[in-house]
């Protein structure tokens, strides 16, 4: 029986932790990732017949490596390709926790947001409207109280549902200036065909653009060496070319 591999990934605070208890239960364990100080944690669960193997991910704002913490979770989505990541929102301040959820779906298809403290945005009159966010993230929205064990059976069949292929993503992507998309468009045609559609070659193309050398040096590490062509000064020859 094949076992799916399921990312955990939200701002701290969220009730990430807890969906991950309630989810894992005893069948749980903890570590510290591959030369780092950050803490692993990693547990098991069974649904409709199906193992899935959940990794909880530090607790981040954003994704641009710029802490160990960020840089364990961005790496782990790229590299590890989990079969889905369920991105845990707090329902009382949507707006804030967006950010992270938008950039995971820039490195994506695979993504279920998940809009835990849904019963505290309640007492506060707060009322999210998540069919109406799913069409305009283009991913399935699920409302949970983590806690309180509500939406969670729902969570699981959309999961279930979602690495079956059963649910088709079309994920909303940031658009930017003119001139900064143009900039998109001809590095990423140009990643395309050099790391063999592997990674998210829009996503990549941003961050070469941004300048994140970091990132470049771990995409070599993960490719297969190509004789002739080298990554310089942020972006490969091929591209500069």
């Amino acid at each position: 029986m094949s076992v799916n591999k399921i990312a955990l990934a939200g701002n701290p605070n969220t009730g990430k932790s807890t969906l991950f208890n309630t989810l894992t239960g005893l069948k749980q364990h903890t570590g510290n990732w591959p030369g780092k100080t950050v803490v692993h944690a990693e547990g098991s669960f069974e649904h409709n017949g199906e193992q899935y193997v959940l990794v909880d991910l530090p607790g981040t704002y954003s994704l641009f490596s710029n802490s160990a913490d960020e840089e364990v979770a961005r790496d782990y989505i790229i590299f590890d390709q989990p079969d889905a990541t369920i991105v845990v929102l707090d329902a009382t301040s949507l707006e804030r926790n967006l950010n992270l959820a938008l950039q995971v779906l820039e490195m994506t298809n695979k993504v279920i947001i998940c809009i835990n403290l849904i019963d505290e945005a309640e007492k506060k009159g707060i009322r999210i409207d998540d069919k109406k966010l799913a069409r305009e993230l283009g991913v399935p929205v699920v409302k949970i109280s983590a806690r309180n064990k509500k939406g969670i059976d729902q969570l699981l069949d959309t999961l279930n549902q979602l690495v079956h292929g059963q649910i088709v993503t079309t994920p909303y992507r940031m658009t930017y200036s003119k001139e900064i998309e143009e900039a998109i468009l001809k590095v990423e045609s140009k990643i395309k065909g050099y790391f063999d559609g592997k990674y998210p070659s829009r996503w990549i193309a941003l961050r070469l653009l941004d300048g994140d050398e970091e990132l470049i040096l771990k995409l070599q590490n993960h490719k297969n060496n190509r004789q002739g062509e080298e990554i310089t000064n942020g972006v490969p020859v091929s591209v500069k070319s």
